[in-house]
């Protein structure tokens, strides 16, 4: 795989990675904001790829045929508000059924090359939090800051069954257990960059704090971290 380009090296990226519902998208969007840094959010990419695909009625099992759309995605970013092909897709692609079939085309080498060069444009001035699954290990291996944020699989189906009761969206624990750890195996036993923590990563178990002590834990591992790195 390529490296960043040398001219974006000596700006400053915070990698956090974690299973699904670890809560890091919500960590890096607050840590992001409290630094005035851009922020990525990886998965939403591979979602994209995912919805992209279901609506042109691929199956999952078809690499190529999902490998093309992630190399001709028609998305952009714009704040909280995510587009597909000109429409706001930000709720859709939380779908479950999008979540599940992202996860497994995740899986595709072919389909992680496509993304992988979108995910380092993403790095511009002051800074960027990124947040994903390889973050630390393959798409920004030099990140100034790595977290690996890990959660009780229990938590995480409660915390993910809690946000869709929110949003008016009918949700079964047993359902969301049973699929997060299905999620969990493929993620960590695929052969192109699995989860896993980074060896320079801080490990931060996010079970029993509140999303304020977990961005606070992440600031402060920045304040320890960034002057070493001559950010």
């Amino acid at each position: 795989m390529s490296t960043a380009p040398a001219m974006s090296a000596d700006i400053p990226v915070i990698a956090i990675d974690g299973p699904t519902a670890s809560g890091k998208g919500t960590v890096a969007h607050r840590v992001a904001k409290a630094l005035g840094w851009a922020v990525l959010d990886s998965g939403a990419l591979y979602r994209l790829t995912a919805l992209a695909a279901l609506n042109r009625g691929l199956a999952a099992e078809d690499e190529a045929g999902v490998a093309r759309v992630a190399q001709e995605l028609d998305a952009r970013f714009e704040g909280r508000h995510i587009y597909l092909e000109g429409a706001e897709v930000g709720e859709t692609i939380r779908q479950e059924r999008v979540g599940n079939f992202a996860s497994r085309i995740a899986a595709y080498p072919a389909v992680r090359q496509a993304l992988l060069e979108r995910q380092r444009a993403f790095r511009a001035p002051p800074g960027l939090v990124a947040d994903g699954r390889d973050m630390g290990t393959v798409v920004f291996p030099d990140a100034s800051l790595k977290v690996f944020l890990v959660a009780d699989v229990e938590a995480r189906a409660q915390r993910r069954c809690k946000q869709l009761i929110e949003k008016g969206i009918s949700a079964n624990l047993t359902d969301l257990l049973r699929d997060m750890r299905e999620r969990d195996a493929r993620d960590t036993q695929r052969a192109t960059a699995p989860l896993v923590a980074a060896a320079d990563a801080h490990v931060l178990d996010s079970s029993y704090l509140t999303i304020e002590q977990t961005v606070q834990a992440v600031l402060d591992f920045w304040k320890v971290s960034g002057p070493a790195k001559g950010s």
